[in-house]
């Protein structure tokens, strides 16, 4: 059944026109009143919904039964990643929207080939937003996972932490890094995982990580692409 992200509070017996993304995809798919559809508010759980009306630009629906549905992970996972090449961040943020991280934090690193800033900056981050999103509808998520505003990477290892508490690991290939899975806490404790951009972190800035308690970590011998390393160490984390 389609599923619709709808950043309001949802209520049952509520009527409402949908917002203009979900709308359009309402139009596209061809749905007729009376069609059902699932809607979240990424405040937790799912309501039934049906279409009510379809106007030549709006979709008005009806808001059902609210099931308190969750499909997150037991383990948080916040993502720090450095700046890559456009292409390679929209499928960076759907791919680990998909397997469950609970955040995403792009920072401007030294060998970062992507440099936003001012109202640029916030235009792709609003994107980024929108990909979570089409990601949680796609794969049934209830929760979006936040997308925070960039930050220079010296500056994201000074300000204090968004996730306070729990294990910081850094993605290394220095010869000390522990395998990621020997590396891992027991228990379901939050981790912030911080993986560089292409070429990596630069020695100067993998030192300040280290300063800022996070513990190298390894994926093997092999060396991954920037936007490969985080999702297959979400997938270690995770699934």
């Amino acid at each position: 059944m389609p599923r619709f992200h709808v950043p309001t509070d949802l209520t049952s017996g509520a009527e409402l026109l949908l917002p203009p993304g979900a709308a359009r995809h309402v139009q596209v798919l061809r749905l007729q009143p009376g069609d059902p559809i699932t809607l979240f508010d990424g405040r937790g759980g799912e309501w039934d919904a049906q279409v009510l009306r379809m106007g030549r630009s709006d979709v008005q629906v009806a808001v059902g039964a609210h099931h308190a549905i969750e499909r997150e992970a037991v383990r948080s996972v916040h993502l720090i990643s450095g700046l890559m090449a456009s292409d390679r961040m929209d499928w960076l943020v759907e791919k680990a929207t998909e397997l469950g991280a609970a955040s995403f934090t792009p920072v401007l690193a030294e060998r970062s080939t992507l440099r936003l800033n001012g109202e640029r900056a916030e235009k792709k981050r609003a994107h980024w937003q929108a990909v979570a999103i089409a990601a949680c509808e796609q794969s049934g998520r209830n929760r979006v996972p936040i997308v925070q505003p960039q930050l220079a990477f010296e500056a994201q290892m000074q300000s204090a932490h968004p996730h306070p508490g729990g294990q910081r690991l850094l993605l290394s290939l220095a010869q000390d890094a522990t395998p990621l899975r020997q590396a891992l806490l027991p228990g379901n404790e939050a981790v912030t995982f911080l993986s560089g951009p292409e070429g990596g972190l630069s020695p100067k800035e993998e030192t300040a990580a280290r300063a800022a308690g996070f513990i190298p970590v390894s994926l093997g011998t092999r060396v991954l692409r920037a936007e490969t390393a985080p999702l297959a160490a979400l997938a270690v984390i995770l699934v």
